[in-house]
């Protein structure tokens, strides 16, 4: 065997970050990238919407406005503006915290008049993160927050990396047991499919993660119109929401439909300062996912300069999402990463092609609907595929490190740890018997930086980032090379991009790397 022919074997990635599928292709993998993100996606609109009580027919438009600015938002982060890695933006479940404080400011008040109590909600909820996005765009675009990866060695991001699927240890089975037939169907289809039946075919090499789906859904299709799956079952498709749909609207994408925010709300202005705390975890968890992304896309590391630019189309999209009222900010979507792992697949005209379909899909009402009955037995076999692939990827970073220094071990274990373990302390949607930071009697300030601190404290990932960050930083018994840090200093430069990017340009139109 030659030099070249060994070279070429060692890859895992067919379509790599400047691959160019062709046109039809690079639709259908990207409308399979969406896919794997779409349960979170709609998850985060009924969380919200159900705390503010929203009618139906808004919740409704709340899930396209989202799915649209997903859109919008992963466009930037694929133009100069960004990084232009191969990763989908869309919503964070590390705004939750500072949202439900701001619902319950706002209810609090009892403001009476011709809006409705959730119009006020959403109208304070938008404008703190149009606000607060600010401190993510300059934190971003000026590189101050690029400067932290100096402070970060793989000992810090593998364990953080791990921790983006970890984290979600608690919906993977217990979405998947209410219904364990479909579930269980859907998991082993995406185990043939992408670790056998891959190697044998293209069709399942490229889209295991859209075939297992189409098996899952299927299937409950087949048990609800037979009968065999009750309509209180998880399972079971609600095909009366497709009906009474409408076919198109453009209301996704006009820019403050809810009314403009109140710039003189005292409630705004203290959920700016919790929102930021979300802002935070965000950020921590996007240099996470920057890593991963390049890891399982076979791309060098990521540079300074590229966390600064990503981070700020970050904070840009944030602000975007406060215009359109999505009730939420943006972040890179860690789903979207395991599956690049599975589908083989990291080209950014892929990315790109899933975010134009999403440009268009919320304005079909037809359509969105249809993708609204996407069983939850069947969302959570899928993450349990694709963040169980995450949390290996992390591990991998630890290739790298001396795992025979005591000192290593000792940070990596006790950064899994206290991720694990604070989160189930303070979040009481971890634990009934959890115990929140409330400090809301000692004065304004005191409680915005309770929201903070509880904000943080209750994010897996921002936990092991900062016990690794500071325990990696002060303690000694290891050099640059044990650290893994001499590895990562050479392949994250500019020259280890430009050669990627010149071998990338070099593929022809739809070709392939042999893996």
């Amino acid at each position: 065997m030659t030099t070249k022919e060994t070279a070429e074997t060692k890859h895992w990635i067919v379509y790599p970050i400047g691959s160019k599928p062709t046109w039809p292709t690079a639709v259908l993998l990207g409308i399979q990238q969406y896919l794997t993100m779409f349960g979170a996606t709609v998850l985060i609109p009924f969380i919200i919407g159900g705390a503010m009580q929203l009618p139906p027919e808004q919740m409704a438009l709340l899930i396209s406005t989202i799915f649209f600015t997903s859109g919008v938002c992963t466009l930037i982060q694929q133009s100069p503006l960004g990084n232009r890695l191969p990763i989908i933006q869309g919503g964070t479940f590390s705004f939750l915290g500072p949202t439900f404080a701001i619902i319950g400011m706002v209810a609090a008040k009892k403001v009476t008049g011709d809006l409705p109590l959730w119009q006020l909600q959403i109208q304070e909820v938008a404008g703190a993160i149009m606000i607060a996005s600010v401190v993510e765009i300059v934190l971003g675009y000026t590189g101050i927050m690029g400067q932290v990866k100096r402070l970060i060695s793989p000992i810090v991001i593998g364990p953080t990396i791990a921790m983006i699927g970890l984290a979600l240890f608690s919906i993977g089975a217990p979405w998947m047991a209410k219904n364990w037939i479909i579930s269980m169907i859907t998991l082993i289809a995406l185990i043939l499919y992408s670790q056998v039946f891959s190697t044998k075919s293209r069709v399942f090499m490229l889209f295991p993660v859209l075939l297992a789906i189409a098996t899952g859904w299927s299937i409950a299709l087949i048990g609800t119109l037979t009968g065999l799956i009750s309509p209180d079952n998880a399972a079971y498709l609600k095909t009366d929401l497709i009906f009474a749909a409408p076919w198109f609207s453009l209301m996704p994408m006009m820019p403050f439909k809810w009314g403009f925010p109140d710039l003189g709300s005292t409630t705004l202005w203290a959920g700016v300062f919790g929102m930021l705390a979300g802002y935070l975890a965000s950020m921590i968890e996007s240099i996470g996912d920057y890593y991963a992304c390049a890891r399982i896309a076979e791309a060098p590391v990521p540079t300074s300069r590229m966390i600064s630019k990503g981070l700020g189309a970050e904070g840009l999209g944030c602000f975007i999402a406060g215009v359109l009222q999505t009730c939420n900010g943006t972040t890179s979507y860690s789903e979207n990463i395991g599956s690049i792992g599975l589908t083989k697949v990291a080209s950014r005209r892929v990315v790109r092609c899933g975010a134009l379909v999403m440009l268009f899909i919320p304005i079909i009402g037809k359509f969105g609907a249809v993708l609204a009955t996407l069983p939850q037995p069947v969302v959570g076999a899928m993450f349990v595929g694709l963040f169980g692939m995450i949390a290996s990827v992390g591990l991998s970073n630890l290739q790298i490190v001396n795992l025979n220094n005591s000192r290593n071990l000792f940070i990596i274990g006790i950064s899994f740890f206290a991720g694990l373990s604070v989160p189930y302390h303070f979040s009481p949607m971890l634990s009934a018997a959890a115990v929140p930071i409330d400090w809301s009697a000692s004065g304004t300030v005191i409680d915005v930086l309770g929201d903070i601190l509880q904000a943080i404290l209750t994010t897996g990932m921002a936990v092991t980032a900062i016990v690794g960050i500071i325990l990696d930083n002060l303690l000694p018994g290891a050099t640059k090379a044990e650290r893994g840090l001499e590895f990562w200093e050479k392949e994250a430069s500019e020259e280890a991009w430009e050669k990627a990017e010149t071998e990338w340009a070099a593929m022809k139109e739809g070709e392939m790397r042999p893996v």
